[in-house]
């Protein structure tokens, strides 16, 4: 059964740090390009970041800087490092690939 699972949302203060984590089930994550998602409340689902199979890095211009995206093939699992978190970062994150979504999980950043 496929399935993603993100975790490690929570909330930080301006200027903080976070890693997001999304654990894959069901596919291997080097067989698809993989993708970081957000939506703010009253917004559309917004693009953040993406990998593509062959490891090629792409980040929204509003994150570029100050997020990484990365992979870890032996846990499969992706990560969202974020850092230098703005209050406009406060978000539900979803990663997704291949047609799959995780449910999210929240970013609140306060000022």
């Amino acid at each position: 059964q496929v399935r993603l699972m993100e975790s490690g949302g929570g909330s930080v203060q301006a200027g903080g740090s976070l890693r997001l984590s999304c654990a894959a089930f069901g596919f291997s994550l080097t067989d698809t390009s993989m993708n970081w998602f957000r939506q703010a409340p009253e917004k559309e689902r917004e693009w953040v970041s993406s990998i593509t199979r062959s490891g090629i890095i792409t980040y929204a211009n509003s994150v570029k800087g100050r997020f990484t995206i990365s992979r870890d093939n032996a846990k499969n699992t992706l990560y969202l490092q974020m850092n230098s978190l703005k209050t406009e970062d406060t978000a539900v994150y979803y990663c997704g690939g291949s047609g799959y979504w995780g449910r999210g999980t929240q970013v609140t950043v306060s000022s």
